[in-house]
């Protein structure tokens, strides 16, 4: 059994990797793109920079590899995290020399792609470790982490190193950056990865996880009901927000501090508390909760959807609606792990994941589509509708395949399709 120590350890391990990856995807996606505005880029540009953010839903192309080939002195994983990591803090350096972001775009673009492509491979070996250092109990925790950890390094990345760069200029704002993200450097270096007990899979076998993931028991109706009906709810709903902000006479100074860094914070403690409350409680517990949570948050932001939109009431929506998200986050997040096996781990936790997020993106997309039809208030219904839905076929996955920690350490009422050698890990349902 692992020691208290070595679960801390791996918890505080997960928690530096996954707060300094988002550190400059939430520089990309928000600083960036407001210091690129600010000097005269045009939108449509602004659209292709965002665009770069969908390299991560393919990262389950090259995720097989890192599963397939690793150093068993450095550590399997770790040999990944220390190049990936070293190659976060060496991309973000590289982006100093442009003091005048606007005037070289071109290669300003060219290196936060890089970046992002190092990003979401670090994200699946950092995924993979998870899988393998976190048992049924702490899982919660961990995801509890990770979901919370990209909040705060967006927050860090897209606010304060904005502010610095506000205050003392472009390369301080990089400096501030590559620091904060080399702390995750420092992390992995000292971490000591176990040595893998299980065996390494070939590469053949590695890419077929792709899908043989997917036979186990219950997947498939989790991966492919659940998932799409709570993300694309969720997903329809949280796309409608910045527009219907502006369009009930917001400025975009009040819309980027209320969405980007007020309900960021309760959304942290949310995602802390829903990883503890899964560990006590249980995934179905806290999917109904935060199911019926996004459901009545999301029915409170039809004021806003009609055009009313008061500042204290509106802040509150908005904070208990993403407060909500991130909840089903943590547990949708916690149940992918589940099925995630500790030989592939960083394949099965990546593909699982991936189609949460393409189901975001193109719900995202949808949703404007059609409140541009019928309006608003259609389209935040009609999300509510399906989180609900998601919900119930939620506790009908869980109570056929069960998410109860059975004496021996392992979830569910099913015999397990790979059992780890560690008998404090916990194989898939």
């Amino acid at each position: 059994m692992r020691q208290p120590s070595e679960r801390a350890a791996g918890l505080g391990t997960l928690t530096a990797l996954y707060v300094t990856q988002y550190l400059g995807i939430g520089f990309i996606t928000v600083g960036l793109a407001a210091i690129l505005r600010d000097g005269g880029t045009s939108l449509q540009t602004l659209g292709l920079l965002q665009a770069i953010g969908l390299v991560w839903p393919l990262k389950f192309l090259w995720a097989p590899l890192l599963d397939r080939y690793g150093s068993r002195r450095l550590g399997h994983y770790r040999s990944w995290l220390l190049v990936l990591q070293s190659g976060l803090v060496l991309a973000l350096l590289a982006l100093a020399p442009f003091d005048s972001p606007v005037d070289r775009l071109g290669p300003v673009v060219a290196i936060c792609a890089g970046y992002v492509v190092l990003s979401a491979t670090q994200d699946v070996a950092a995924d993979a470790v998870a899988v393998r250092v976190l048992s049924a109990r702490t899982r919660g925790t961990g995801n509890g982490i990770q979901v919370a950890a990209s909040y705060l390094g967006n927050l860090l990345g897209g606010g304060a190193c904005v502010v610095v760069y506000d205050r003392f200029g472009w390369v301080p704002a990089i400096l501030l950056l590559a620091a904060l993200t080399a702390v995750g450097l420092v992390v992995v270096w000292r971490f000591r990865e176990a040595p893998r007990a299980d065996r390494v899979v070939a590469t053949g076998e590695a890419y077929r996880a792709l899908l043989t993931v997917l036979r186990q028991p219950g997947c498939r109706l989790w991966t492919f009901g659940v998932v799409p009906l709570v993300y694309v709810g969720a997903g329809a709903a949280y796309a409608l927000v910045t527009p219907a902000l502006v369009d009930a006479g917001w400025s975009l100074e009040r819309v980027g501090t209320v969405t980007g860094v007020v309900i960021s914070v309760p959304a942290i403690l949310a995602g802390l508390l829903s990883g503890l409350g899964i560990g006590r409680f249980g995934r179905r517990t806290v999917l109904v909760g935060g199911g019926v949570a996004l459901v009545v948050s999301t029915v409170l932001l039809l004021p806003l959807m009609d055009g009313d939109a008061p500042l204290v009431a509106t802040v509150a929506a908005l904070a208990g609606f993403l407060s909500a998200y991130t909840v089903l986050n943590v547990v949708v997040y916690t149940v992918n792990m589940d099925y995630s096996r500790p030989d592939t781990g960083g394949t099965d936790f990546t593909v699982l994941s991936s189609f949460g997020l393409v189901c975001s993106f193109l719900a995202a997309s949808a949703g404007l589509v059609a409140a541009a039809r019928t309006g608003y208030p259609a389209v935040a219904a009609g999300a509510a509708v399906l989180v609900g839905l998601g919900v119930v076929v939620g506790v009908v996955h869980q109570r056929r395949f069960g998410d109860r920690v059975r004496p021996d350490g392992r979830v569910g009422d099913v015999p397990p399709v790979v059992v780890a050698s560690d008998p404090d890990r916990v194989a898939a349902h």
